[in-house]
């Protein structure tokens, strides 16, 4: 038998093919298949950005390596952008582009812990953070959260967790898996807290395009004393520009936090893929009322997806935002698992179980109902009202 890194084979396989596998036995008796797993944008990307995509792959320049921290106009355009939405003095000193959100929190994690260390997570969590933490040697403590707090972490709860050996408490607002929109003042809360202690906050910014609420900043964190020192931010173009395939994302945080992140990713992948990033160099300023409309649109979306919940016996949305609703399923005694693969195969919905996401998370099934125009949302209510398990 083959020796492989423990730390690596221990891990089950990728959850979002072996859920794809479950919708192969579905007959199509009841319609189309309604796939509600993946956090993917429902939508195409604009007729320009393609263009411009276009473009830049086709030229020399994009042939050739580039800058490990990221093309320099892309820096300072997203530096820019981030600056006008939290009113705070950001530069493109304070940006590194990565090869998508994932490699993002890879890199933040390599740079803040060493194997041995503790980061904490929210419970329930973000999968490929736990699995990345697990790969690296680095321990995973949860916070608690649940349907009564409304899927936010309370301070009680982090402060309890804390111990010597936590390193950073990493967050994700909008929340995936729950949808939770994380307060600002809670977020500014969170920070003091982690500031205090000595520890980072680092928070996935993913989803904060979708806010419903624009008035304001999601927070007040890049204008708090000493967040150079404690807070990294998170982010990924993927959802926002319709462009997950050119795997793109950013890290905004602190100059010499930059610093050391250059070192990791010369090792990861030496500089993030060109294309992309010359293209969006156009495509931010340009692109905002685009951005805002697709805004508007997965707002409809989530309002279709309450109407779908509406009244419907034994489902319940326990918390939606975003991209997603985590919705109580009527099966309390079974795990998510089982009833996730069985409502694919019988009722052509594929989405993913909660159990995926966390210990005592049996009883949820998350819903990425972005995926989906409201028509196609529209559907979901008599599937769901029509299914039944097996033998139940």
């Amino acid at each position: 038998m083959p020796k492989f890194n423990p730390l690596v084979a221990r891990l089950s396989p990728p959850p979002i093919p072996s859920v794809a596998a479950w919708a192969q036995g579905y007959d199509g008796g009841l319609g189309p298949l309604l796939d509600l797993s993946q956090a993917v944008p429902g939508y195409p990307p604009h007729a320009d950005m393609l263009t411009w995509l276009g473009e830049a792959a086709s030229s020399t320049q994009a042939a050739g390596y580039g800058p490990i921290e990221g093309e320099m106009p892309l820096r300072t355009a997203y530096a820019a952008h981030v600056a006008d939405l939290y009113g705070a003095p950001l530069t493109s000193r304070h940006v590194q582009i990565t090869a998508g959100c994932n490699q993002a929190f890879v890199a933040s994690v390599i740079a803040l812990a060493e194997a041995g260390d503790t980061i904490l997570m929210t419970n329930p969590y973000y999968f490929n953070h736990e699995t990345t933490l697990s790969m690296l040697g680095i321990n995973v403590d949860l916070v608690p959260c649940d349907a009564a707090g409304q899927f936010v972490p309370d301070i009680e709860s982090i402060e309890a967790s804390l111990h010597p050996r936590v390193r950073a408490l990493a967050l994700v607002s909008p929340n995936n898996p729950t949808g939770a929109v994380y307060p600002a003042d809670r977020l500014a809360e969170i920070f003091d807290l982690c500031r205090t202690k000595g520890i980072w906050l680092i928070l996935d910014e993913t989803y904060r395009d979708f806010l419903d609420d624009i008035a304001a900043p999601p927070h007040d964190i890049f204008s708090r004393e000493g967040w150079q020192s404690h807070f990294v931010s998170l982010y990924s173009f993927s959802k926002s520009y319709c462009i997950p395939g050119h795997r793109l994302g950013a890290i905004t945080g602190g100059v010499q936090m930059i610093q050391q992140i250059a070192k990791i990713m010369d090792n990861l992948q030496i500089c993030a893929p060109r294309a992309g990033q010359i293209a969006l160099v156009k495509a931010i300023p340009s692109l905002a009322e685009w951005r805002a409309e697709n805004r508007r649109e997965i707002g409809r979306r989530s309002a279709a997806m309450r109407a779908v919940m509406e009244g419907l016996q034994g489902w319940k949305i326990e918390s939606i935002g975003a991209y997603f609703a985590y919705v109580r399923h009527p099966y309390p005694d079974i795990s998510a698992e089982f009833v996730a693969a069985k409502l694919a195969a019988l009722a052509g919905v594929v989405c993913l179980p909660g159990d995926y996401f966390g210990e005592i998370q049996e009883g949820f099934l998350r819903f990425a109902f972005a995926n989906a125009d409201v028509e196609t949302i529209g559907l979901l209510r008599q599937r769901l009202e029509t299914f039944k398990l097996p033998g139940i």
